[in-house]
């Protein structure tokens, strides 16, 4: 019955739960398929979407439900690129976006204006618009790329801040061109436009970060968080129509606004990306296919004959563009062809565009046929030139993204010698569990997904937790690793002493760093500066960290770095130091680094070589340090590089440190990093601190540890 029921159906498929099957169907079998074959499964969603849509076999209709979560698709392109844009890689190359972003604007306009202009006849204001559709671009691609590790490649960055750039400009013709066809062009409109475009940046890049802020430090509950990054997406996007311009320059600002709120190893970044890839963006890639229409190159010259310029003008101008962006920064070849194979696909403003265009009725002629501002030719060879751009940059993209990887991968390669990291996480209280957790999400390094580990040790005669107690937190910490794809171990240890059974399980795990967690409302007691430093710091391989936490730490917006002198000649320096960068790099806070002078000198010759957004002070003595870790204001944090006992860097003032935290900064997050102290066999202090090729070696291995 069951099969005789589905035989009888009419096409389109009008059941709701057949059509999302049959979605869910293709989203699940073309990548594997089309992976087998060497075929970006991108092109093949869009391959599927042209079969099962209202022009191929007439399987699914293109209605309200697909478009509503294609349209969801689109936006979320635009803002998974904009959130996992480095914000200090951006701002050191917002020129080279610039002048990316005109040459990609400019070439295609000019080419596609004397195209339409003297190849195909159209009026000056008609051949405008219709270069316009050549100028802006859809990063299709992106989910691609990002897959492979390499978002934050120098091409990558530059590309997606150009992207914004050209989209504007293309949208803001866009807007000017039917302006003046209506006849509407005018002062009045010109300061319309302005006013609407410089308050809606103003209030997404200002406004939302504030309200994300105050989100975050407020709800914690992990649904409502992702809820509320949809709520910003589509806000931003309603306020980008309101002021004129296109919705997805709202999504792209939107995920600008939200970049330093979502760190990249969170497990809320990893839901993101994970629903929007899973489906959300295969949705606008299966609705972008149900458009093409392949019988109308047979039923028309004309059609074809303006489908092939426009095909061609497309893919040689983004080429021509991406080609002078390589020469003019001296890029890798293999860069210049990813540029060109993110920025070649034309699909979400170039569809706004000539659909705006053909509604767009200028005159009628004498049989009363009507006149349109770009006419069906145009819409139908528009629709070709999606599906050969969009095949050109999957294929293009793939082929250059993964030679960047190869590349990146030979060069780590030498960091596999080094140590592997392992942190564990001595945890006890229930409340300092999530805080801990996604501490050590930030600071580890890339590679590291499966070395992480929470301990509780159980004292049953001093009532020190309990079995009860270490399963529950245990099974949180776990939970809360699993969420962003990091395996935690979790660890239950039976001891008369908690030091002791922590020291032993740092020797049994070769522990690289031990992280513990301070409740908030104790703060340093004289019982655990005790145990710190006659128990905890006496293990000098490993790197302490002790953490004070009263609110997540991606809603802090700056970071005070304190580092005492001589705090260079450490042996641990650079292991710490790695520490602080991750924190920098994974949740794009800002750093302020306070030290003297020579060791000001080791941090900006690593951050040539490792970009992080920060500044530096220099400071002179004691009163200098307790001054900066007193300028703390609402939202940002205290680091502070302490020092083990008996170490060259030791003060004796530091001794006042737990006092001055306790009194002064009990509402406020801070961090204390004691390096180890473990001296290798090659170590010599003047080698570490005076010879510049290990400047270049620590800022390469910080660099591959990132990736």
């Amino acid at each position: 019955m069951i099969i005789l029921s589905l035989l009888s159906l009419s096409l389109p498929l009008e059941d709701p739960v057949l059509k999302f099957l049959v979605v869910l169907i293709i989203i699940l079998g073309a990548p594997i398929l089309l992976n087998k074959i060497k075929v970006p499964h991108l092109l093949g969603l869009i391959m599927a979407g042209a079969i099962v849509g209202p022009n191929g076999f007439n399987i699914l209709a293109r209605d309200s439900s697909i478009v509503v979560t294609g349209t969801t698709g689109l936006l979320y392109i635009m803002f998974l690129a904009g959130l996992e844009i480095d914000m200090g890689d951006f701002k050191r190359n917002k020129w080279k976006s610039l002048t990316f972003g005109l040459y990609t604007f400019t070439i295609p306009l000019l080419l596609g204006f004397l195209g339409g202009y003297y190849l195909l006849g159209f009026s000056p204001l008609t051949a405008i618009l219709f270069a316009s559709l050549f100028s802006s671009h859809t990063l299709i691609s992106y989910p691609l790329v990002s897959r492979m590790g390499i978002a934050k490649n120098l091409a990558v960055n530059i590309t997606v801040g150009g992207t914004m750039i050209t989209d504007i400009l293309a949208l803001l013709v866009l807007a000017i061109s039917v302006g003046m066809a209506k006849g509407e062009v005018g002062s009045e409109f010109w300061i319309r436009l302005s006013v609407s475009v410089v308050a809606f940046g103003l209030v997404v890049l200002l406004l939302f970060p504030v309200i994300g802020r105050w989100f975050f430090k407020k709800v914690s509950d992990k649904i409502s968080q992702y809820i509320f990054v949809l709520v910003m997406i589509y806000l931003a996007a309603l306020l980008a129509e309101l002021a004129g311009v296109e919705a997805i320059i709202g999504a792209f600002l939107a995920g600008l606004a939200l970049n330093r709120l979502i760190p990249h190893t969170s497990s809320l970044m990893n839901r993101v990306d994970f629903v929007g890839n899973a489906l959300f963006i295969p949705f606008f890639l299966i609705s972008v296919g149900m458009l093409i229409d392949f019988s109308v190159f047979f039923k028309s010259l004309e059609t074809i004959k303006v489908a092939a310029l426009m095909t061609v003008v497309a893919i040689g101008a983004k080429y021509l563009a991406a080609v002078v962006t390589q020469k003019t920064f001296r890029l890798r070849r293999e860069e210049g062809g990813l540029i060109f194979g993110l920025s070649s696909a034309s699909a979400a403003a170039t569809l706004a565009a000539v659909l705006v265009g053909y509604n767009i009725i200028i005159s009628e002629t004498e049989t009363g046929e009507p006149v349109r501002l770009l006419n069906e030719h145009v819409l139908n060879g528009s629709i070709l030139m999606i599906l050969v751009s969009c095949t050109v940059s999957s294929f293009v993209s793939l082929a250059n993204a993964q030679k960047i990887a190869d590349a990146d991968h030979e060069d780590t390669v030498a960091s596999n010698n080094l140590e592997e990291e392992r942190i564990l996480l001595a945890v006890n209280y229930p409340e300092t569990v999530e805080r801990m957790v996604n501490l050590a999400l930030i600071i580890k390094a890339k590679t590291n997904t499966d070395r992480l580990l929470a301990l509780n040790v159980i004292n049953e005669e001093k009532k020190e937790s309990s079995e009860k107690n270490a399963e529950k937190i245990l099974h949180n910490a776990v939970q809360m690793a699993s969420a962003a794809d990091v395996s935690l171990q979790p660890l239950t240890r039976y001891d008369n002493d908690v030091i002791n059974g922590i020291n032993n399980v740092i020797k049994e795990k070769k522990v690289t760093d031990l992280l513990i967690g301070l409740e908030g409302s104790k703060g340093f007691s004289p019982s655990f500066v005790y145990n710190l430093y006659n128990g905890y710091l006496q293990n000098e391989n490993t790197t302490v960290l002790v953490y004070h936490a009263v609110q997540p730490i991606s809603t802090i917006k700056r970071h005070i770095v304190v580092l005492p002198p001589r705090s260079q000649h450490e042996p641990g320096f650079f292991p710490a130091l790695l520490r602080i960068w991750n924190i920098a790099r994974n949740s794009r806070a800002k750093l302020s680094f306070y030290a003297d002078s020579s060791t000001l000198d080791v941090l900006q010759k690593i951050i040539r070589k490792v970009t992080i957004e920060a500044d530096f002070t220099p400071i002179r003595n004691w009163k200098d340090m307790a001054r900066a870790a007193q300028s703390l204001n609402p939202n940002e944090g205290l680091i502070l590089l302490m020092a083990k006992r008996n170490t060259g860097a030791y003060l004796p003032e530091m001794r006042f440190i737990p006092d001055m935290l306790n009194l002064q900064f009990g509402d406020k997050n801070y961090l204390l990093v004691f390096p180890h102290t473990n001296k290798p066999e090659e170590y010599t202090e003047e080698r570490s601190v005076n010879n510049h090729d290990d400047f270049v070696e620590i800022g390469n291995i910080i660099g591959k540890l990132f990736g």
